[in-house]
Protein backbone atom coordinates (compact mmCIF):
# COMPACT_ATOMS: atom_id res chain seq x y z
CA UNK A 1 0.00 0.00 0.00
CA UNK A 2 1.19 3.27 -1.30
CA UNK A 3 2.38 5.66 1.97
CA UNK A 4 -0.09 8.91 1.91
CA UNK A 5 1.99 11.95 2.13
CA UNK A 6 -0.09 15.41 2.97
CA UNK A 7 1.97 18.62 1.36
CA UNK A 8 1.61 22.20 3.07
CA UNK A 9 2.49 24.43 0.71
CA UNK A 10 0.74 28.19 -0.08
CA UNK A 11 2.68 28.33 -3.56
CA UNK A 12 0.52 26.66 -5.99
CA UNK A 13 3.52 25.51 -8.68
CA UNK A 14 5.41 24.11 -5.53
CA UNK A 15 2.05 21.88 -4.69
CA UNK A 16 2.16 20.72 -8.66
CA UNK A 17 5.44 20.12 -8.82
CA UNK A 18 6.16 18.51 -5.98
CA UNK A 19 2.88 16.30 -5.50
CA UNK A 20 3.84 15.15 -9.17
CA UNK A 21 7.23 14.27 -8.77
CA UNK A 22 6.06 12.47 -5.09
CA UNK A 23 2.79 10.43 -7.46
CA UNK A 24 5.66 9.45 -9.67
CA UNK A 25 7.57 7.40 -7.37
CA UNK A 26 4.74 5.75 -5.66
CA UNK A 27 3.47 7.96 -2.87
CA UNK A 28 -0.23 9.07 -2.58
CA UNK A 29 -0.08 12.91 -1.97
CA UNK A 30 -3.03 15.19 -0.23
CA UNK A 31 -2.71 18.78 -0.44
CA UNK A 32 -3.32 21.89 0.89
CA UNK A 33 -2.76 25.47 0.64
CA UNK A 34 -2.03 27.08 4.38
CA UNK A 35 -1.72 26.36 7.43
CA UNK A 36 -4.97 25.91 8.88
CA UNK A 37 -6.19 23.67 6.52
CA UNK A 38 -3.24 21.60 6.61
CA UNK A 39 -3.72 21.06 10.39
CA UNK A 40 -7.30 19.90 9.15
CA UNK A 41 -6.15 17.76 6.93
CA UNK A 42 -3.63 16.14 8.82
CA UNK A 43 -5.94 15.37 11.53
CA UNK A 44 -8.49 13.83 9.76
CA UNK A 45 -6.47 12.29 6.86
CA UNK A 46 -3.63 10.45 9.28
CA UNK A 47 -0.57 10.36 6.49
CA UNK A 48 2.29 8.87 6.93
CA UNK A 49 4.63 12.19 6.58
CA UNK A 50 3.31 15.65 6.42
CA UNK A 51 5.92 18.29 4.05
CA UNK A 52 5.24 21.43 5.64
CA UNK A 53 6.11 24.88 4.49
CA UNK A 54 7.25 27.60 7.29
CA UNK A 55 5.72 30.98 5.54
CA UNK A 56 1.95 30.38 5.08
CA UNK A 57 -1.27 32.09 5.68
CA UNK A 58 -3.76 31.63 8.31
CA UNK A 59 -1.19 29.28 10.86
CA UNK A 60 2.09 28.88 9.96
CA UNK A 61 4.78 25.91 9.22
CA UNK A 62 5.91 25.92 13.21
CA UNK A 63 2.85 26.68 14.39
CA UNK A 64 1.00 23.86 12.72
CA UNK A 65 4.04 21.46 13.33
CA UNK A 66 3.55 22.27 17.22
CA UNK A 67 0.14 21.78 17.38
CA UNK A 68 0.33 18.19 15.95
CA UNK A 69 3.56 17.26 17.74
CA UNK A 70 1.81 18.60 20.76
CA UNK A 71 -1.43 16.26 20.53
CA UNK A 72 -0.82 12.42 21.50
CA UNK A 73 -2.83 11.72 18.64
CA UNK A 74 -0.96 13.06 16.07
CA UNK A 75 2.82 13.54 17.54
CA UNK A 76 4.16 10.23 16.04
CA UNK A 77 3.21 11.58 12.28
CA UNK A 78 6.85 12.61 11.01
CA UNK A 79 7.00 16.50 9.51
CA UNK A 80 9.59 17.40 6.85
CA UNK A 81 9.72 21.19 6.92
CA UNK A 82 10.34 22.45 3.74
CA UNK A 83 11.47 25.97 3.08
CA UNK A 84 12.84 28.69 1.66
CA UNK A 85 14.43 30.21 5.13
CA UNK A 86 17.84 29.12 4.72
CA UNK A 87 18.83 30.30 8.34
CA UNK A 88 20.33 28.46 11.51
CA UNK A 89 17.52 29.55 13.93
CA UNK A 90 14.65 28.32 11.50
CA UNK A 91 16.25 25.19 11.37
CA UNK A 92 16.52 25.04 15.27
CA UNK A 93 13.23 26.17 15.87
CA UNK A 94 11.48 23.73 13.65
CA UNK A 95 13.79 20.88 14.90
CA UNK A 96 14.26 21.51 18.42
CA UNK A 97 11.76 23.76 19.25
CA UNK A 98 8.54 22.44 17.01
CA UNK A 99 10.00 18.47 16.77
CA UNK A 100 10.10 18.34 13.15
CA UNK A 101 11.73 15.20 11.95
CA UNK A 102 13.82 16.71 9.08
CA UNK A 103 14.20 20.12 7.28
CA UNK A 104 14.95 20.68 3.29
CA UNK A 105 15.72 24.34 1.61
CA UNK A 106 14.06 25.35 -0.91
CA UNK A 107 15.01 25.36 -3.60
CA UNK A 108 15.49 21.61 -3.82
CA UNK A 109 17.14 19.03 -5.95
CA UNK A 110 13.49 16.39 -6.68
CA UNK A 111 16.50 13.99 -5.97
CA UNK A 112 17.34 15.37 -2.24
CA UNK A 113 13.58 15.40 -1.43
CA UNK A 114 13.17 12.37 -2.26
CA UNK A 115 16.13 10.98 -0.37
CA UNK A 116 14.89 12.77 2.80
CA UNK A 117 11.35 11.19 2.15
CA UNK A 118 12.47 7.60 1.81
CA UNK A 119 14.84 8.06 4.93
CA UNK A 120 12.03 10.06 7.11
CA UNK A 121 9.80 6.91 6.20
CA UNK A 122 12.15 3.97 6.52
Amino acid sequence: MAKKILLVDDEPQILMLVAARLRANGYEVVTASDGEAGLKKAQSEQPDLVILDLMMPKMDGYQVCAALKGDQRYQKIPILIFTAKAGEEERRVGLEDCGANGFLIKPFEPASLLAKVAEILG
